[in-house]
């Protein structure tokens, strides 16, 4: 390409306009320049890039037992399909306009991710690296804004789960999801668990390498922060553990995105107590119930209070119950307790009145049952077993959109009754508030990629889900999601306005490795690291300097 770029470049005009016999020659010269070029330049094909691939891997992996057929999947296969499909969770990414990888890898050994890197830096080829596929704005299954050929390395089959009771660790592969983390420490022991996120079908590899956290961070912090050890395959095919990585890489893959490093094989982590009892409840009210005042107030408790406890909060515009079609404000207040009803109902009733937290209104379960509650509290209530966490929900994806923010200072109560008339105008986004403090004030903003440590009240997701698959629907309700954030300006944190990375968000700034690579990235770079940025972009320079390893929003190389 770059060559047929320098003919175009350097045709003198006036050959074209008076051809000689010496300008005949040369512009036949450059005509055939032009087509061989143009044919070198044509984009690989599926059929091609299989071939090829298959032919190095196998090269590379000729110690495995596996038949290397099996595991890579071309756009002819019958099962491509189904493959691709079964871990896209955003529908707005599984349309027949969405671009396709070429092929799609499902490695069971090491040797194959092993072996993936290599080839497919030989051939020339971008890999998406894809474990429970929850990113929000699909960057683990395509491409958005380059289009560049690229195949999918999926980790589905790397799901093993190794938990020492004994030593209270459990090594982790990286295709596992949460739901079948947190049956299998349920089956070894029923006073572990681990602090990951409340949906059981997240993948343990992009959920940890982004920060991770859940409903026991006040208590024990983020995934991240309990996290020993680790396997990644770096730029070069290596297998690395923390030792051989280094404890700068090391660090960097605890919250800094693990697929602008490399590919994550596993995480080695702590497992921790939980007691045999936990409490968990749901408390409702709307606008006219006095749900402002309860909103203002817990923005006072939930960051400050017992850090067993746990005070999710959500706001949704709903339908009144006057019987006019009157929208309002419902604010639920999703909790959990780890320890008895009786105390948590004592605590509430102290620091929290506006609650009106009764016993009744509370479940006493175990760690593995508040689990299943908090995924699913219809099934919890009908009898659902621990066993329900092994459902992957396979291509159960719905259509919508995610924003974050953080908020350091309280919001007045003036201040969200603007906020509760502007989502009413809009009629479908919902706010997510989750409640800070704790250990999460306890921990350095350095110690991780993560930063968004003390200072911080809560943590905000702006949610929209939608059915219609239209593209008329789809812009209106991200341009819902768009506008509401845009009024949050005030309200949340500046210089940068922060985000989180595992709420991915193409809006906020995107990549496309040009000259101005280190700016741009600096742009999203900037509100998910904060001062952590410019230490990621080191290591990232050191361990990948060609940048093979990229994405929309990958850190990037500074030269």
């Amino acid at each position: 390409m770059c060559f047929s770029h320098i003919v175009y470049t350097y045709i003198p005009t006036n050959i074209m306009a008076k051809p000689t016999c010496m300008s005949y020659l040369s512009v036949t010269t450059i005509f055939l320049l032009l087509t061989v070029s143009a044919s070198f330049a044509a984009p690989p094909t599926s059929k091609s890039v299989y071939n090829s691939f298959l032919q190095c891997l196998t090269k590379q992996t000729k110690s495995s037992s596996t038949n290397i057929s099996n595991i890579v999947f071309s756009q002819t296969n019958p099962s491509f399909s189904t493959v691709l499909q079964n871990y896209i969770r955003n529908a707005r990414f599984n349309k027949t306009s969405t671009p396709k990888p070429l092929i799609i890898i499902t490695p069971f050994e090491e040797s194959h991710v092993q072996g993936t890197v290599i080839c497919a830096k030989s051939i020339g080829i971008r890999i998406k690296i894809r474990s429970g596929g929850h990113d929000y704005e699909g960057i683990s299954y395509i491409s958005h804004y380059y289009r560049e050929p690229f195949i999918i390395l999926d980790l589905f089959n790397f799901r093993n789960i190794s938990a020492n009771v004994n030593n209270n660790v459990a090594m982790i592969q990286a295709g596992a999801v949460l739901g079948e983390v947190y049956y299998n420490i349920w089956k070894t022991s029923r006073v572990l668990g681990f602090p990951g996120v409340v949906c059981p079908t997240v993948g343990i590899g992009g959920t940890i390498s982004g920060g991770g956290y859940g409903n026991m961070l006040r208590r024990y912090g983020l995934s991240v922060d309990n996290v020993i050890d680790a396997q990644i395959v770096d730029v070069k095919g290596r297998l690395l553990d923390r030792k051989s990585m280094g404890e700068d890489l090391f660090w960097a893959i605890r919250g800094g995105g693990g697929a602008s490093f490399g590919v994550v094989i596993s995480y080695t982590v702590n497992l921790v107590p939980v007691p045999e009892t936990v409490t968990v409840f749901r408390i409702m009210k709307t606008l006219e119930e006095n749900a402002t005042d309860l909103v203002v107030h817990w923005q006072k408790v939930a960051p400050t209070t017992d850090d067993r406890l746990f005070l999710r909060l959500l706001l949704q515009p709903v339908t009144s119950k006057d019987g006019k079609g009157t929208k309002t404000i419902r604010a639920s207040v999703v909790a959990l307790f780890l320890g008895g009803a009786d105390e948590v109902v004592s605590i509430m009733g102290k620091e929290f009145p506006q609650l009106g937290l009764e016993k009744e209104d509370c479940k006493e379960t175990s760690w593995i049952g508040s689990v299943i509650w908090w995924h699913d509290d219809e099934a919890f209530d009908n009898g659902a077993k621990p066993e329900t966490l092994l459902d992957r929900k396979l291509n159960s994806a719905r259509f919508l959109k995610r924003k974050s923010d953080y908020v350091q200072k309280a919001i007045s109560k003036h201040g969200f009754e603007s906020i509760f008339k502007k989502m009413i105008e809009l009629g479908k986004v919902g706010l997510a508030f989750n409640p800070y403090g704790g250990k999460m004030a306890e921990i350095a903003a350095d110690a991780t990629p993560f930063p968004h440590r003390a200072g911080n009240l809560f943590k905000m997701q702006y949610f929209v889900n939608w059915d219609d698959p239209s593209d008329a629907a789809a812009k209106n309700f991200t341009k819902q999601a768009k506008s509401l954030y845009s009024f949050m300006t005030p309200f949340v944190s500046k210089n940068p306005r922060s985000a989180f990375l595992n709420y991915r968000d193409l809006d906020i700034g995107i990549n496309h490795f040009g000259k101005n690579s280190f700016e741009e990235g600096k742009v999203y770079g900037a509100k998910y690291f904060r001062n952590n940025f410019d230490r990621l972009v080191k290591i990232k320079t050191a361990v990948d300097p060609d940048n093979f390893f990229r994405n929309e929003q990958s850190i990037p190389v500074k030269a």
